[in-house]
């Protein structure tokens, strides 16, 4: 049955996108129809593996052998364990929802039923990802991840500003992807296979060197499609894509596949300290990173944008602790998924109600207008900042908790963090649902129908319960997963209790800043100055300038160099060689006068040429 997870939303692509216009009318219905199928198999499956042990959870499903040459062999097979279900059910049951959503927030587009093909796509191509017991099938499902989030990012292509943001989301995935190439090559190399049993039991034996060169390149896989620092420029742009996508990237599928790749990769970076290392880093910058960029911007999809940056920091962070951590990121990458899921949704339910207006500055009140809204998203909104017991306390602390036992520095970023969390979140909800109403419209703002409220309560509900549910509820996420990550008990440098509060204080503090100055104040509708951080962040760190400066300028200037040395190098060369060859041919071409007479008199000359040479050398 594990095929049949990746089997039905690919049919349902296949159906919607070749298909034509027979399926315009079901196509929502086809769409939504193969996604669900997949969670109700997901269930199904889930519930098999809970009647087993613990040890005997996981098994692998041969398909078919699809590479054999020279000594290396490549099988298409499917691993299902404790970890890749979770990623399914996450895959297939959010995703589901967001379809349903969808069928109420694109209808009136016309190209629904293409909307709804790619939207399968995705799903397949990350369950493949997942599912996948080899990393050069995972790769596969990497790349249909990417074409898929191409697709969907310049959906509305007409929009110059859509066509620029999936162009961009994909080229920077490709800079990502040469780390996965590089890291495959590397395995075939050092272990003679990529499969995953045969690396991750053959890891022992491998230099550290090696397992270090490895696991960075995985790190620079992961960055580019988790968008972690640096290659994050492209997510912030691809809020142009329809809303249900950013939902879907940022909750269910793309972004969490670089946090899946560290965690699945967890015998490796054991064994690469060095490589666990920069993981850390790269996850604390990024946190700190997108928690500042969000802060300052008013659109607020790239609000929420900024803070799924954040949030996938915090989980990568977690995933670099090692089998202290990985837990920890995954249980904060599944109750993301249900809070960020919820508030995308959310906001897109707002932007429909406000005529696709996304300045925050031209909202407020909404609270009174889209009560629904306003419930679900404030759900979300709760869960996202850690006020107990809503399912980001649990998840987030818990990675703060590990952050502290290994290092202080680290811990205090991830406790800046939350704290930051806290103010720019609150900075929207205030700017959004409460105060004066800010906007222009004739017609007021109104509440979305009950397809897209739907879905909001159910993820609403998760927001609050999930955390909680994952934790103490049945299997311990941590005890879950254990069989495949691992698992190790932290001592923390002070009692829990201390640590709690000092988190549950900088939270406070967060929330009463943005009170301070979104809350008791008008908010502008004119965007002031702000000072040089602001500034910055407006321009999301200058990360575009950076990559501008360092990657692109360069290469402008290396390729311009490059042709000007093929024009009047290798070009000048050959152009030349053929200018010379051609103008001794129309010379020599001047002998060749047809004429019996003339090639006589030529031979005769020559002849006596020869003659006179043999004479001269016979002279004493």
């Amino acid at each position: 049955m594990t095929w049949l997870l990746i089997a039905f939303p690919l049919v349902g692509a296949a159906v919607l996108l070749l298909g034509g216009r027979r399926t315009d009318r079901a196509g929502h219905l086809i769409g939504t129809a193969a996604s669900a199928a997949s969670f109700v198999i997901g269930v199904v499956l889930f519930v098999a593996m809970l009647g087993e042990g613990a040890t005997e959870r996981a098994f692998t499903v041969q398909l078919w052998e699809y590479f054999n040459a020279g000594g290396y062999q490549v099988d298409v097979s499917l691993l299902l364990d404790q970890l890749s279900i979770s990623f399914v059910l996450l895959i297939t049951g959010v995703g589901s929802l967001i379809h349903v959503y969808s069928i109420g927030y694109m209808e009136h587009d016309e190209r629904r039923r293409r909307f709804f093909g790619y939207l399968n796509l995705f799903v397949a191509a990350m369950l493949l990802l997942v599912l996948a017991g080899d990393y050069l099938i995972l790769f596969i499902g990497w790349e249909g991840v990417g074409l898929a989030s191409y697709l969907l990012i310049g959906f509305w292509q007409h929009k110059p500003s859509a066509a620029v943001a999936a162009k961009k989301a994909f080229v920077v995935n490709r800079v990502g992807d040469m780390g996965m190439v590089l890291a495959i090559a590397s395995m075939i190399a050092v272990f003679g296979s990529s499969a995953f049993e045969v690396v991750f039991a053959s890891a022992d034996g491998a230099s550290t060197g090696w397992l270090t060169a490895i696991g960075l390149f995985l790190l620079l896989g992961a960055c580019g499609k988790s968008a972690q620092f640096p290659l994050q420029s492209w997510l912030l742009d691809a809020m142009e894509g329809p809303t249900p996508v950013s939902a879907l990237i940022h909750a269910a599928t793309m972004v969490t596949a670089g946090v899946y790749l560290i965690v699945r990769s967890a015998a490796i970076y054991d064994l690469a300290p060095d490589a666990r290392t920069a993981v850390v880093v790269i996850g604390a910058i990024t946190l700190l990173m997108g928690a500042i960029i969000g802060c300052a911007k008013d659109d607020i999809k790239k609000a929420l944008a900024g803070s799924t940056m954040s949030q996938i920091g915090y989980m990568t962070l977690a995933a670099g602790l090692g089998p202290a951590g990985y837990a920890f990121a995954i249980f904060h990458l599944l109750t993301h998924g249900f809070f960020k899921a919820n508030m995308f949704l959310g906001a897109g339910s707002v932007m429909h109600g406000m005529h696709d207006e996304v300045n925050m500055r031209r909202y407020g009140g909404l609270r009174i207008m889209m009560p629904v809204t306003f419930v679900t998203f404030a759900m979300g909104y709760l869960a996202i900042i850690g006020i107990p017991p809503f399912a980001g306390y649990f998840s987030k602390d818990k990675i703060i908790e590990a952050a502290f036992a290994d290092n202080w520095i680290v811990g205090v970023c991830t406790l800046l963090g939350a704290g930051i969390t806290a103010f720019y979140m609150t900075r929207l909800m205030l700017m959004t649902f409460f105060g004066s109403r800010r906007w222009q419209h004739s017609e007021p703002p109104h509440e979305s129908p009950r397809v897209m409220t739907v879905p909001l309560i159910v993820l609403a509900a998760l927001s609050v319960v999930g955390g909680f549910g994952l934790l103490y509820l049945g299997a311990d996420i941590v005890d879950w997963l254990a069989p495949v990550t691992g698992e190790e008990h932290h001592d923390l440098p002070m009692p829990l209790a201390l640590l709690i509060t000092i988190t549950l204080a900088t939270v406070a503090a967060g929330v009463a800043a943005a009170w301070v100055m979104y809350g008791r104040r008008a908010v502008r509708e004119d965007v002031p100055a702000g000072n040089a951080l602001t500034v910055a962040a407006r321009s999301d760190l200058y990360g575009d300038a950076f990559n501008e400066a360092v990657f692109m300028r360069p290469g402008q200037y290396l390729t311009r160099s490059l042709v000007y040395i093929e024009n009047r190098g290798v070009d000048g060369a050959v152009v030349g060689t053929a200018t010379a060859v051609g103008g001794l041919s129309a010379r020599l071409r001047r002998w060749q006068t047809g004429f019996v007479r003339s090639y006589a008199v030529t031979m005769l000359g020559g002849a006596a040429i020869v003659v006179l040479a043999m004479l001269l050398v016979r002279l004493p």
